[in-house]
This record gives C-alpha cells, sequence and structure tokens, in this order.
C-alpha cells in the first residue's frame, strides 16, 4: 500500500488529537448520535431517551442504594480546568493530562472554575431524597488534597459525602469498574463509553449523560451506541 504525505499526515493528525487519558475501545452496538446530532434534529426513535422523573417513577418502593457519577462533563462542565491546563502545561497538545502538575492544579483548586451541570443537580437530588448514598468516580488522577470532594459537597449539597474516587484511566483496562463493583453501585451516570461498559462489567446499569457539545474533550460520544439508556436534556 502506497502512503501520500497527505495520508500520514491526517493519520497523525489523528493521533495527536486523541486524549491521553481515553478508555479502551470497545465497539458500538447501535448507531449512536452524538450530542450536537441531537440538539439538530432532536432525539431519533431508536435512543432509549429517559427522563429523572422516570427513574424517580421506577425506584418508587425501591430500598435505597448506592448510585455513581463521573465528574467532568457529568457533574461538572470543567471544560474551563482541561482548556486552562492545556494552555499552561503543553499547549496545542495532550501532554498536560499525564502532567501531575496539572492535575494538582485541577483538583486542587481549578474546580472553582468547574459549573454544575443542571442535570447532575436533579439527580443528586432525586437520589438524595429517596436516601440512596452516592459516589463520584472520576477518570481522573488524584492528588494530596481534598478540594473536589469539598468542592462536590457544597455544590450539590450533599449530606453524606463520600471521598471522590480517583480512579485513573488506562487504554488497557476500564478502571472505574473495580470501584463501582466494591462500592455495590445499581446505578452509574457518566458521558464517556467507558462510563457505561464500566457499569456493566460491575454489574450495574450504566445511564448516558449528554456530553455538551461545546466540551472541550472531543470527539463527543455517540449517545446510545450501547443500546443505553440517555438521560433527556442532559446536555446542560
Amino acid at each position: 500500500m502506497k502512503y501520500t504525505l497527505s495520508t500520514i499526515t491526517l493519520a497523525l493528525a489523528c493521533i495527536v488529537s486523541l486524549p491521553a487519558n481515553a478508555d479502551p475501545k470497545t465497539p458500538g452496538t447501535h448507531p449512536g448520535y452524538s450530542t450536537i446530532e441531537m440538539t439538530a434534529a432532536g432525539a431519533p426513535k431508536d435512543v432509549r431517551m429517559i427522563s429523572v422523573a422516570d427513574i424517580k417513577k421506577e425506584l418508587e418502593g425501591k430500598a435505597p442504594f448506592a448510585v455513581g457519577l463521573d465528574i467532568d462533563d457529568t457533574s461538572l462542565f470543567s471544560s474551563p480546568v482541561f482548556y486552562r491546563g492545556q494552555q499552561v502545561f503543553s499547549p496545542g497538545g495532550y501532554s498536560y493530562l499525564t502532567n501531575q502538575k496539572f492535575w494538582d492544579k485541577a483538583n486542587c483548586g481549578w474546580d472553582k472554575f468547574s459549573m454544575p451541570k443542571q442535570i447532575a443537580q436533579k439527580l443528586i437530588k432525586m437520589h438524595q431524597e429517596r436516601g440512596d448514598d452516592i459516589y463520584f468516580i472520576t477518570g481522573r488522577t488524584g492528588s494530596a488534597c481534598h478540594f473536589t470532594t469539598d468542592y462536590l459537597q457544597k455544590t450539590f449539597q450533599i449530606k453524606k459525602m463520600n471521598d471522590v474516587i480517583f480512579a485513573g484511566s488506562s487504554r488497557t483496562e476500564y478502571t472505574k469498574t473495580q470501584y463501582i463493583k466494591a462500592h455495590d453501585i445499581k446505578i452509574y451516570y457518566g458521558d464517556a463509553d467507558g462510563d457505561i461498559i464500566s457499569a456493566r462489567d460491575a454489574g450495574a446499569e450504566g445511564i448516558r449523560v449528554m456530553r455538551a457539545a461545546n466540551s472541550s474533550y472531543k470527539p463527543i460520544p455517540k449517545n446510545g451506541i450501547y443500546g443505553e439508556r440517555v438521560l433527556k436534556d442532559s446536555q446542560y
């Protein structure tokens, strides 16, 4: 096979554009649609959409249990943190995601620039009213500080706060699975493909939160690509 200069350039560009903390890739079972597509054309009929009210109704009469949420693009719109990190530590590239100095900035203070997502506020309120235990499990690299835990507790007014679990990331394994399983989490909410697979591998249901179209984390995932349920209006 002959490789042209343009082909090689395109291949290199694709490699550079891949975030350093990407999950392993599991082939989809359904077409799936990005938030951009769904915002422009509405929710396709082959995507299983669900609302917070629907989940609340399903859980009526059931004893409290543990639920989990991802942080970035699920609970918080944290693109300002990652945008700043890239500008400071690796302009135009993604090596900042392997730099502990960045993670220390993000986890120990910069999260004050992260905005709570409306969908997370609704979910957490509903689950707290039920008496469910709430865990935040993130693919971030951890730091020796407590800022993000405190910030999430204050932002979402969580009565019984568990420390944030920093699962880290890997291209060869789904790092969140062990924590979802260890805490007997029944529902895990996340925006990434890896969140859905991690939950299923742990015996939990993974429910998709739509990643905002203007998120700095590209490419935007295909909602419903694994036949998972997708939260309505969860891009906000």
